[in-house]
């Protein structure tokens, strides 16, 4: 609306100004009237619409995808007004950005922990990214020995594993920080070299490239004792067994929900602990989807019992479940003629509720 009043006084002001002009001649005037007004628009201080804040390349690199959407709001609203070096209030800046106070604090607290913000007495300070990059990539290098400095220059196998995973997986533009942790990452794992480009295409094929996966990911291959990509084969084996497994059993039980922790948990004890493989786990789903209410207490009662009779594959199980089912059998004709109830005989209750599942 501001627009068209501006327009309509200057057209107004050619009327009766200047009766006689063609219509050539106005619009070279109003040209130049409406000129100073956006350079006047373009002064004022008020105005955003020319205004822009740079917020540097790393915080996209090395700190967004870490943070939360809030913590980055508050951050963004941080460097925006430092840039006019307005005072921040917090329940100010709270209802502006439509998040908690609490939050806010929360957020002020995190930055600081990853050095972007410095807390003084009268309020914080924001800090240069690139310097505390710069600063995180080299005062470790301080410390190091002369004898580690040769060792790190002469290992040109791990070199050229971090190149490779800078052009695969960083476009050739990773941050100098990622080098960095990657390097403490070979000396805190101990990992071959392929077995750190892995880590990072594995964490790259789960669209989460950013360092707490990666971290936990590196966390979880050393539990599992992985130092050379022979260990990390067994282990990817034995791992995409344990996802199949853990499908199809969701699929036999009408599960759509994810499992929770307990129920995989449960899974992996038969799979890693006893070695069961689908085969004998499928004896037991079977059984178990017979139920009225399938569970995996059920599941779990069976296959425990299985190992611990020390049967290790499905004709095993069969052959027992076979004997289980002929005992039962026994007993019952035994009833019909006796009508034999005693002590002996319930000691059957446990398996009889067990195996119960004619199949």
């Amino acid at each position: 609306m501001k627009n068209q009043k501006v327009i309509y006084k200057i057209t107004q002001t050619f009327k009766t100004d200047k009766e006689n002009l063609t219509d050539e001649e106005l619009k070279e005037i109003f040209n130049k009237k409406l000129f100073k007004v956006i350079m006047k628009l373009e002064k004022n201080s008020n105005s955003m619409l020319f205004s822009s804040t740079e917020i540097p390349d790393v915080f996209f690199t090395e700190y967004m995808s870490q943070a939360s959407g809030d913590f980055i709001k508050v951050y963004l609203c941080l460097v925006f007004l430092s840039k006019y070096d307005k005072d921040i209030n917090l329940n100010d800046l709270s209802k502006k950005l439509d998040i908690p106070l609490q939050t806010i604090k929360e957020s002020l607290v995190y930055w600081e922990a990853q050095g972007v913000l410095t807390k003084k007495v009268d309020g914080y300070i924001l800090n240069n990214l690139q310097e505390v990059e710069l600063h995180k990539l080299y005062s470790p290098n301080l410390t190091l020995s002369a004898e580690d400095v040769k060792k790190n220059s002469d290992n040109k196998y791990r070199a050229q594993a971090i190149e490779c995973i800078n052009n695969m997986y960083f476009q050739g533009i990773m941050s100098p920080a990622w080098y960095s942790d990657i390097d403490l990452w070979f000396k805190k794992y101990g990992f071959d070299e392929q077995v750190m480009i892995q880590l990072f295409q594995y964490c790259f094929s789960k669209s989460a490239l950013h360092k707490n996966y990666v971290v936990a990911v590196a966390d979880a291959w050393s539990k599992n004792n992985i130092k050379t990509y022979e260990d990390y084969e067994v282990y990817s084996q034995k791992f995409e067994k344990l996802n199949k497994i853990k499908k199809e059993i969701s699929k036999k039980l009408g599960r759509y929900a994810p499992l929770t922790q307990f129920e995989e948990a449960f899974i992996e004890k038969w799979v890693i602990d006893f070695n069961y493989d689908l085969s004998v786990i499928n004896i037991a789903l079977k059984k178990t989807t017979s139920k009225a209410n399938p569970s995996f207490d059920y599941l779990d009662k069976l296959i425990s019992d299985w190992h611990d009779r020390k049967l290790k594959t499905a004709d095993q199980v069969n052959e027992f479940l076979a004997q289980m089912k002929q005992k039962q059998k026994n007993i019952k004709e035994l009833e019909k003629k006796t009508n034999y109830n005693n002590y002996e005989q319930r000691n059957y209750d446990s398996l009889d509720n067990l195996y119960a599942n004619k199949n």
